[in-house]
Order: C-alpha cells, then sequence, then structure tokens
C-alpha cells in the first residue's frame, strides 16, 4: 500500500512539473522581445548625446510663451514653432532610413503636413516632440552594435549605420544652437544657465 501511494505521489508530482514548466515556456513566449539598452559602444554614446538634446529641446519648447511660437527672426525663416516642428519630422524620417523593421507611427502623426499644421500649437507640438524622440530612442535599442559597418543612407548621404548617428546627431545640435538663437533674441533666459552658474561659497558662522 505504502508503495503504491510513493508511486502516485512522484506520479503526480512529474505531471505537475512538465504543467509548470509548459507554463512558463507560454508564459516567456507571450511576452514581447525588446533590445536591452546598451550601456558602451556607439549606440550607447548616441544616446547619451540624443539625452542631452532631448532635455534642452524640451527645456526650451516649454519656456517658450504660447505665444511666440509664431515668431520668426525674419521672413522666408522657420518660426519657433515650425523649427520645433522641423525637429519632430527629421526625427522620424531618421527612423525610417534606418528601417529597422519596428513599427511606424500612426500616419497622423509621421505626415508632414500633419506636423507642420501644430507649429503654432505649443500643448501638441510639445507632445510630438516627446514622442518622436522616444521612437527614435526605441529604433536605437533595437539595433546592433555589430551592424556598425553596414551600409546606411542618411540625410541624401551615404555612409555606416554608425556614421548615420553622427549625421543625426549633428543635425540635431545644429537646431539646438538655433532655438537657443532664437530664445536669446526674444529675451528668454535660458533655463539651465541658472544651474552653470557659480555658486557662492556658504558663509560660515562663527
Amino acid at each position: 500500500m505504502l508503495r503504491t501511494s510513493l508511486i502516485f505521489l512522484a506520479l503526480a508530482l512529474s505531471a505537475l512539473s512538465r504543467a509548470s514548466a509548459a507554463g512558463g515556456h507560454a508564459e516567456s513566449a507571450a511576452k514581447p522581445q525588446g533590445g536591452a539598452t546598451p550601456t558602451a559602444g556607439f549606440r550607447a554614446e548616441f544616446l547619451e548625446e540624443l539625452a542631452y538634446c532631448e532635455q534642452r529641446y524640451l527645456t526650451l519648447a516649454e519656456a517658450m510663451p504660447a505665444e511666440k511660437y509664431s515668431w520668426r527672426p525674419a521672413e522666408g525663416m522657420r518660426s519657433v514653432g515650425g523649427l520645433l516642428a522641423h525637429v519632430v519630422i527629421d526625427n522620424y524620417k531618421a527612423v525610417e532610413a534606418l528601417d529597422q523593421g519596428l513599427p511606424t507611427p500612426p500616419a497622423a502623426l509621421h505626415s508632414t503636413l500633419t506636423i507642420l499644421a501644430l507649429a503654432e500649437d505649443k500643448p501638441k507640438l510639445l507632445e510630438e516632440l516627446k514622442g518622436s524622440f522616444a521612437h527614435l530612442r526605441r529604433r536605437i535599442v533595437e539595433m546592433s552594435d555589430a551592424d556598425g559597418d553596414k551600409s546606411q543612407r542618411m540625410m541624401n548621404r551615404q555612409t555606416t549605420l554608425r556614421g548615420a548617428l553622427l549625421i543625426v546627431d549633428r543635425h540635431l545640435g545644429e537646431h539646438l544652437g538655433q532655438a537657443i538663437c532664437y530664445a536669446r533674441i526674444i529675451g528668454l533666459a535660458l533655463p539651465w544657465q541658472q544651474e552653470l552658474k557659480p555658486q557662492p561659497p556658504s558663509k560660515r558662522k562663527p
């Protein structure tokens, strides 16, 4: 009797173990497999620069008064909102060029004309700006460092994948400088200047 009970218990435990393993495999398969954020290599370096530019763009865009989004330094030049819309559009275009097979944004967001139509709508343009940086960042994370020397076309130039990210970084830096000039012309203090000012030494009580 005891032997029969032990055999039954062993069979039950074996079946339970197989069921748990099958459930674990199913759960693992159901979870989407995403790339891990790189901590070294050219992608990690690009993502660091991207975060810097994104923080500056968003800080300026938020600090800029809504009524100034239609201001432009001269006829024929981009307005403040037009400049930010251009950055949004080119972030999405960069993702298209990289073509790593990730889902593209909805057509309404991806349309150049739709984004340009929001150039003077501060709240909506801010959301588009955030979304475009997030989309570009996801695409970089999904890439592989092993493809760094792969042939890639970016902004009408034939280069490597690594070179393409350098072009994107340069483009963002160019227009960030332009946005800073706009802010200075209209008299807006750069929000991060306070961080750079030397702090007076603390006075110690005698």
